[in-house]
């Protein structure tokens, strides 16, 4: 005899309960590739590259708004939208491939050792923006801000040139004395800011400011006495031009401008990757800059490593001086020598993060948009100015990256 219970029998509706589906495997390959692409989607390099990507697109839409032909669509564009859309096109790509005609190749010559010269336009103006961004890369790896980059260009030119038309030597030794003194002056400068860090505590971005008003007015007034540097006779704050045996030969010949410094700019890249990767030295600047406390107590001087840093930080930047006085502006010193190179290294290193290959990188770009802005201004008549809101929103936007990543649906390395 069976009695009732309360236990819930079987719902003939309820569908009985089936086995989970076994999971399809993963072949090897294909997982190594999933985590291959995953890691280069979530490091540094995606998050610059798409900052370069958003920033033109940007860019793209401030061309169009100043264009005059986009502007005069605006009053008929919800009747006639595809007038709109093509002076748009127009305009964008206008402007792109003058970029690329000014800073690449001019595709309207048929004549390749013209056709070239933009290219050799674009490794000029990229050599003193790769080494003075080398000097500010490397001071932010050891947790250093070199603000001081247009004080130590000034100095450093300002000695290179003064050797440069002071003296008569033979063409290789005059150059080299040149360069070495003029790398000296702006390591003296930069290394004056890593003793002040190191004995007094005192902060770097602060102190590299005030020097580079120090500077330029050092400068300006040595370039304003005729018994410091001002040429004999003259009442302009410039000095003689530099003599032949201290230029910087081109390396291309006299038909283009590129010259010795872009050279000296790879030999510094290979340098520098040697002393952050290969060096005492190198371990020494990662630790420091990883957290000085811990650095100090793994037996490490970390004020020797500032001073240290900040040397090798000014003579690279320093080489960016010489560059200019003895390389592209070869007519004699002038206060403005600099022409705003020692604050676009700034960008070049963070747009390179700290890394001499990736500077190597952002400077070549930065580069091309300085050689392809005239052109875009030239040909299209568009404002060089919109050029520097390129390269402003670039800066903008690596300094943001947890906004790229939403944008962009970026993963993090920690939801791997």
């Amino acid at each position: 005899m069976t009695y009732p219970t309360n236990e819930p029998g079987p719902n003939p509706t309820t569908p009985a309960p089936t086995e989970p589906e076994p999971e399809k495997p993963v072949a090897p390959d294909d997982d190594r590739w999933r985590k291959a692409l995953r890691e280069i989607a979530s490091g540094n390099a995606a998050v610059a590259f798409f900052s370069v990507l958003l920033a033109v697109a940007v860019g793209s839409l401030l061309i169009m708004f100043t264009d005059d032909d986009v502007r005069d669509t605006f009053s008929y564009v919800f009747a006639q939208p595809g007038d709109f859309f093509s002076a748009s096109w127009n305009a964008v790509w206008g402007a792109y491939t003058a970029l690329f005609r000014g800073s690449i190749y001019n595709t309207r010559v048929d004549d390749f050792q013209t056709a070239i010269r933009p290219l050799t336009e674009t490794l000029k103006f990229a050599a003193p923006l790769i080494v003075a961004g080398l000097g500010v890369g490397l001071a932010f790896r050891a947790a250093l801000f070199n603000i001081g980059g247009r004080g130590q260009m000034l100095m450093a030119g300002a000695a290179a040139g003064w050797v440069g038309y002071q003296f008569e030597m033979p063409w290789p030794i005059h150059v080299t004395l040149a360069i070495l003194v003029g790398m000296a002056a702006g390591a003296l400068w930069g290394g004056l800011v890593g003793l002040l860090k190191a004995r007094t505590g005192a902060h770097e971005v602060i102190v590299t400011i005030m020097l580079n008003y120090v500077a330029f007015y050092l400068v300006f007034y040595a370039l304003s006495e005729q018994n410091l540097l001002q040429a004999p006779g003259s009442g302009n704050p410039k000095s003689l031009p530099m003599k032949d045996s201290a230029v910087l030969p081109k390396l291309l010949g006299d038909r283009y401008n590129l010259h010795l410094g872009f050279l000296l700019a790879l030999i510094a890249v290979a340098l520098v990757w040697w002393i952050l990767n290969r060096s005492s030295l190198g371990f020494r600047i990662r630790a420091v800059g990883e957290n000085p406390a811990a650095a100090r107590s793994a037996g490490i001087d970390v004020g020797r490593t500032y001073i240290v840093v900040m040397l090798i930080s000014g003579g690279l930047v320093g080489l960016a001086g010489v560059n200019q006085v003895l390389g592209t502006v070869t007519s004699g010193i002038a206060v403005d020598l600099d022409a705003g190179i020692g604050f676009d290294a700034i960008t070049v290193a963070l747009l390179g993060r700290s890394r001499p290959l990736g500077i190597l990188a952002a400077g070549l770009l930065f580069g091309a948009f300085k050689a392809g802005g005239f052109a875009m201004q030239a040909s299209e008549n568009i404002p060089v100015d919109i050029v520097l809101v390129v390269q402003s929103l670039i800066v903008l936007f690596i300094a943001a990256p947890p906004l790229i990543r939403a944008i962009f649906r970026l993963p993090t390395r920690e939801a791997q």
